[in-house]
């Protein structure tokens, strides 16, 4: 009873947070500084929904491959524990497509994060790069263990989005947050400070995209009832979030930096 409790705090935390503002207050993530200089960025992304890639696009600066190595096939105690645990608290097909979409987008976050060793202009954003890395290498292992475990398909970790066969042709969707094409074209071909600034803004829109994808997925009637599954939503929205704000600050200090003569 105190964990269904405790989830329920959690749930309403989180589904809740937007749509209980008293009239007249804002909502949604705060306003980013303005760049230091004009025309750095391309474009805007709304971090809340997936997008489609146009087929003439490609992701550059990205490797092909998966950033990490795809998890084998689980054993049979593991699959027997999982149908156990299905039992007590049975998983839905959007626990499925979080734990699936969210292995991409974790796949670009660690791409984005190693490009920092060569480009960025502080050792700040190192850290911060190494930080990711260490911590969704290690997560990408757990949501495709979950998938293997309930014998549902295990999505590779391609930081180039989700991939699907429709009408004959092959679509690529990226999940809500998740860089564009161009973003990432300019993002490896920046240096220095430049760099710094770039990383941190998209950084920023990528980790709000993973937020997003967790209030989705605990607005899902059913969802989030799996242990797993609830737990590790819940870490990313706790960890991201945190993120988020020690990346403004940092964001704030860089343009601030980037500004003076």
């Amino acid at each position: 009873m105190r964990l269904t409790a405790y989830r329920v705090a959690v749930v309403t935390l989180l589904v809740g947070s937007t749509a209980c503002r008293a009239p007249g207050v804002a909502t949604g993530p705060r306003p980013l500084p303005a760049p230091a200089a004009p025309a750095r960025g391309v474009g805007t992304v709304d971090a809340t929904v997936p997008t489609e890639v146009a087929a003439s696009d490609t992701l550059t600066g990205f490797p092909e491959t998966p950033v990490v190595p795809t998890v084998g096939p689980s054993s049979a105690a593991a699959i027997a524990d999982a149908v156990a645990d299905s039992i007590r608290h049975p998983y839905t097909t959007a626990d499925v497509a979080f734990m699936s979409g969210m292995i991409g987008h974790h796949a670009q976050a660690i791409a984005m994060a190693r490009l920092a060793p060569e480009r960025a202009g502080t050792e700040a954003i190192r850290t911060l790069a190494a930080r990711i890395i260490n911590a969704q290498v290690d997560e990408i292992r757990t949501m495709q263990s979950w998938l293997a475990d309930r014998r549902q398909p295990v999505p590779p970790a391609n930081p180039n989005g989700m991939t699907h066969e429709m009408g004959g042709m092959t679509h690529t969707m990226l999940m809500p947050g998740m860089l564009t094409p161009a973003q990432v074209a300019e993002l490896a071909r920046s240096r220095g400070a430049d760099f710094d600034e770039r990383f941190l803004r998209f950084m920023i829109q990528h980790h709000r995209g993973a937020t997003a994808m967790v209030r989705q997925l605990f607005s899902a009637p059913g969802a989030g009832e799996d242990e797993l599954v609830f737990k590790f939503a819940s870490d990313v929205n706790v960890d991201q979030s945190t993120e988020i704000a020690r990346m403004e600050q940092m964001l704030v200090a860089v343009v601030l930096q980037r500004g003076l003569p």
